[in-house]
Order: C-alpha cells, then sequence, then structure tokens
C-alpha cells in the first residue's frame, strides 16, 4: 500500500497546484476517452454481469451493476458536468481585518489523498476519480469484485483522458487487488491517505468505521421514508410515491418506507397504485384491510433498506406519530412530506433530523446531481464536514492565509 500512497501524494502536489484550466480539460479529455472505450467498457460489463448471475447476485445489485450505451453516456456527461463546475479550491469562505491590521483569509483547499472503498457500481469509478481530480485530490479507488472488469476498463479511459491533458495518471489509481487485505491496509493507512469514503452496503460501512484509522466520510443506509399528510393533494401523493418507489428501486434514495395519514382520504388509491406498478407493499393492519394483494409488515420491516420492488406501509395519527417513526427507524438520509399546508411541511422539514428533508417532491432527488453539484461521492449521513450529497465541498477542507506588514504581538 505505501508504494500506491507515496504515489498518490506526489500526485496530489501537482494536482493541488494545477490550474482550474488544467483539471477541466483533463476531465474533458476523460470524458472523451469513455466514449472512444464504449464497446471496452460494455464488453468488461457483460463479463461482470455474466460472473454476477453466476454467483447468484440479485435483481436489484444486477441492475446495479448493469452498463449499457445509455448509461455509459450518462457515465460520460456526469464527468463533463464535474468539468464544467466552478473550481472552488482557492475560494476565499470568509476574510477578516484585525484591529491590528493583520488581513485573516479562509479559502478551500485540497483534503490531499483521498480513499475510496465501493461495491457493485461501476460508475462510482469514473464519478469519484472526476470528483476528487477537479477538487484538487489524488484518490486510490478500491471497487467491489462485483465490477471488477467494468472497473478496470473505466479506470483505463479516464487515465488515458487525464495523461493526455498533461496530468499524472497517479493521481488516480485502482488497486488491481480484490483481496480484502487491499481494504484493511488502506484503513490503516493513517498519514499516507487523508480521509475514507465507504460507498456500500451495511457490512461495508460498518467494517470501514470500526476498523479506520483514517477519518472517515460515511454513508449509511437509505431508509428513505414518505409521510403523505391529510392535507396532501391526491394526485401528487400518486405521481411521489410511485416514482419515489419505482423509478429505480436499487439506489440509495429509493423510497423504502410509506407513512399515510389517518385522515389522508386516498390511501386505497395509494396502495394500489404502487401494488398495479408492480411492488409488494408489507403493510400494518390498518392498510391490510384496503387492499387483499398487500402482505403482512414485520418488525424487521421497518428498519430494512429493499433496494428492491418492496415497500413497508403503516398509517399513522398525524405528523408528530410520522416524525416519531422516522427518528425511530429512518438511517438520516432523505424524507419527504406531501402536504398542500405550508406550516406542517416547514414543521417537518425543521424538526426531521436527517440529511435531506423535501416537501412535495419524490426521494429519487436525493441525488448530487440533481443538486446541480455534478457526479456525487454518496450522501453523508452524519453530522460533521459534509451532510447530504458530497461533491466538490465536501471533498476540500480550509486553511487560514493571514497578511501582514509587519505586526509582532505584544
Amino acid at each position: 500500500m505505501s508504494d500506491y500512497t507515496s504515489r498518490a501524494r506526489a500526485a496530489s502536489r501537482i494536482l493541488a497546484a494545477a490550474g482550474d484550466a488544467a483539471k477541466a480539460q483533463a476531465l474533458r479529455g476523460a470524458a472523451a476517452a469513455l466514449r472512444s472505450a464504449q464497446a471496452d467498457i460494455l464488453s468488461a460489463n457483460d463479463a461482470d454481469m455474466i460472473a454476477g448471475e453466476a454467483r447468484g447476485l440479485t435483481g436489484a445489485m444486477l441492475d446495479r451493476l448493469k452498463l449499457d450505451a445509455a448509461r455509459l453516456s450518462g457515465i460520460a456527461q456526469a464527468v463533463e458536468q464535474v468539468a464544467a463546475l466552478e473550481d472552488i479550491v482557492g475560494l476565499e469562505i470568509d476574510r477578516r481585518t484585525q484591529p491590528n491590521g493583520l488581513v485573516m483569509r479562509r479559502v478551500r483547499v485540497p483534503i490531499g489523498v483521498l480513499g475510496i472503498i465501493y461495491e457493485s457500481r461501476p460508475n462510482v469509478t469514473a464519478d469519484a476519480a472526476a470528483l476528487a481530480l477537479r477538487s484538487g485530490n489524488a484518490v486510490i479507488l478500491r471497487g467491489g469484485s462485483e465490477a471488477v472488469y467494468s472497473n478496470q476498463a473505466i479506470h483505463q479511459a479516464m487515465v488515458c483522458g487525464i495523461t493526455e491533458a498533461g496530468l499524472p495518471a497517479d493521481a488516480i489509481q485502482l488497486l488491481p487487488t480484490q483481496d480484502r487485505a487491499a481494504v484493511g491496509a488502506m484503513l490503516r493507512a493513517q498519514g499516507r491517505i487523508d480521509m475514507i469514503i465507504p460507498r456500500g452496503g451495511k457490512s461495508l460501512v460498518q467494517r470501514v468505521q470500526d476498523e479506520a484509522r483514517v477519518p472517515v466520510l460515511a454513508h449509511l443506509d437509505g431508509i428513505c421514508h414518505i409521510y403523505v399528510h391529510a392535507d396532501a393533494d391526491p394526485a401528487m401523493a400518486k405521481a411521489i410515491v410511485v416514482n419515489a418507489k419505482m423509478r429505480r428501486t436499487g439506489i440509495c434514495g429509493a423510497m423504502e418506507t410509506l407513512l399515510i395519514d389517518q385522515d389522508y382520504p386516498g390511501a386505497a388509491a395509494l396502495v394500489s397504485a404502487l401494488i398495479d406498478a408492480g411492488c409488494e407493499l408489507r403493510a400494518d393492519d390498518m392498510l391490510m384491510e384496503l387492499d387483499p394483494r398487500t402482505v403482512s409488515a414485520s418488525a424487521e420491516d421497518w428498519d430494512t433498506e429493499y433496494l428492491d420492488s418492496i415497500v413497508s406501509a403503516r398509517m399513522v395519527a398525524g405528523v408528530d406519530e410520522a416524525m416519531a417513526h422516522i427518528a425511530r427507524h429512518g438511517s438520516n438520509h432523505t424524507e419527504s412530506i406531501i402536504t398542500s399546508d405550508a406550516a406542517v411541511a416547514a414543521r417537518f422539514q425543521a424538526e426531521v433530523d436527517s440529511a435531506i428533508v423535501m416537501h412535495n417532491a419524490s426521494t429519487q432527488f436525493a441525488d448530487g446531481g440533481e443538486f446541480g453539484l455534478g457526479a456525487e461521492i454518496g450522501i453523508a449521513t452524519g453530522r460533521l464536514h459534509a451532510r447530504g450529497p458530497v461533491a466538490l465541498e465536501g471533498l476540500t477542507t480550509y486553511k487560514w492565509l493571514v497578511h501582514g506588514t509587519g505586526q509582532v504581538r505584544p
């Protein structure tokens, strides 16, 4: 691991000094290289899909793994979007002048060397590389065994693009081994890796948090809730709820639990709409009376991130009970309230302690691109450093620059 971290550190110094135009041009070149390598990348992904099916990966996992021409085009576009973002390295956060004349400026700087450990989704290889480079950081990537060939092909294209633009290949390194010991080596690389970002299932994140000797920016479960208030517009509620669950079931912003106010008149229609869309609905006793196609929810269902066409649902006696349920079972990721009552919506958004709290919108918008941040490295659910979609700002820290005219302290 020391060889990778040494080369990454050297590359990070070059990136920290690189101009905005050089980094943007490198990413545009990387996007072009991804498009040029489409046949190779899709062929590599086919090999991963065949291996994944043989290993018995779930449908949700295979969907996260699958690449086609449209998804690869989206990956390249995401890299271009990061290239088009305003450079924040060197951005002045604040400035103050002391009575003694000292001028103190706080400016954004790269963190240095990032270690990113992720599973299944090959797009993370490109997203992570693009965000790290644009924010002036070198990155060491360790992808999951499910996407080994896809990750290698995407990484090769990204490196080709950035080196042609004059930036070092070591700015983006992909560990060639799937040995779990490599993860342990990254987690123990204090002083050589500046921040670890895990992106994957609960077991991966838990291992990273338990074993890391390096600061961790964690992305936990996406147990996302939608609360349909009594004053929700029925057409809006139906459209949002179906979209939040069924648009893409395998993403962390998919709704996993539906809470329906007992005074909302369209509960049966909501239940029916989800089931008609192909969703299994695991319900409490009150909702089970509305549709015989429902399945009885177990205690474990309220704490489950399905990442599949399954949702848990229950009736609640108002906003207080809805918020209490979210506090007890949520993962602090994304929640949404559907209501025409602005006061209730404001209270929900103020009191629900999640990284993203929405009003009259699908939880599927929990995505850095939808926030105008370009690609994202994940949704941080903690309370320190960064929260919500982590993009360029979340991959920087700051330092103070002090300007004097000969002042000495008395």
